[in-house]
């Protein structure tokens, strides 16, 4: 079966009720995607969009990387080739769709290890999907209907706060991006990023939003223990906002928000 329309949800009832449960517990601003490595049919619609003249060194693709289309994916599902992610050689290596020996001839590679954001090292040690798929689907996790290799999600500081908390083995990762989703898939654990220079410029991603990639497989458990874990937090903050009503600052956050949505 094909996803492609935007309008309402129609995935599996209960990805949908992982998506309205995930999204409550960490409070997102935008919704949870799906992103599934497909090794046959697709099931979804090309995403669709012709890639802009290639730049000196012959590099172009469908959005500037990868990651753009996180942001993509919040309204509609659809399926990307190694053609659309080729603008970014560091995401394509992640992803599975280069090898390091190709990425590192790659112009933009050669950027960011002449400017000194990478080393060598690490980005032959960088994780990485080991197997090439044929395509790569995004989309809302509320519209998949089958189960995705990983969940991501874009959530602020009171979101990792919570995760902390319900995931034991939590990774706390930083740049590049994109290779919390190679650890969730290949590794099985869930993957939080404080986000990368290159990845916020291009995706425009907000200063507050920090992302996480959570294996599909582990995605139940992981919502299960997060509602038991910020159910805690709300009454551990409950009790904190009263204790403070004696300082007369009433127990408010400086955004007027309680920790963990006490009340």
């Amino acid at each position: 079966m094909t996803q492609t329309d935007i309008g309402e949800p129609r995935g599996d009832p209960a990805f949908r009720d992982l998506a309205r449960r995930l999204t409550m517990a960490l409070r997102l601003g935008a919704p949870p995607i799906a992103i599934r490595f497909a090794t046959g049919d697709a099931g979804a619609s090309p995403f669709g969009v012709a890639s802009p003249p290639p730049n000196e060194a012959g590099r172009t693709g469908a959005v500037p990387a990868g990651c753009v289309f996180w942001m993509k994916a919040t309204d509609r599902t659809f399926a990307t080739n190694a053609a659309d992610h080729a603008n970014c050689s560091v995401g394509s290596l992640t992803h599975g769709w280069l090898e390091i020996d190709e990425a590192a001839r790659r112009d933009d590679v050669a950027a960011v290890l002449e400017a000194g954001w990478v080393t060598e090292a690490a980005i032959s040690t960088l994780p990485r999907v080991r197997r090439r798929p044929e395509a790569i689907v995004y989309g809302p996790l509320a519209d998949a209907l089958l189960e995705p290799d990983v969940v991501l999600v874009r959530m602020d500081g009171l979101g990792l706060m919570a995760l902390h908390g319900a995931v034991r083995d939590l990774r706390l990762e930083g740049r590049p991006q994109c290779h919390i989703v190679a650890l969730a898939k290949e590794d099985g654990v869930v993957a939080a990023s404080f986000g990368c220079a290159l990845s916020r410029a291009r995706t425009g991603m907000p200063p507050e939003q920090m992302t996480c990639a959570i294996p599909g497989s582990r995605l139940s458990d992981v919502v299960d223990h997060l509602e038991a874990t910020t159910a805690l937090d709300r009454r551990m903050a409950n009790y904190a906002a009263n204790d403070a009503r004696r300082f007369g600052d009433g127990g408010e956050s400086p955004r007027g928000r309680s920790p963990a949505g006490a009340t």
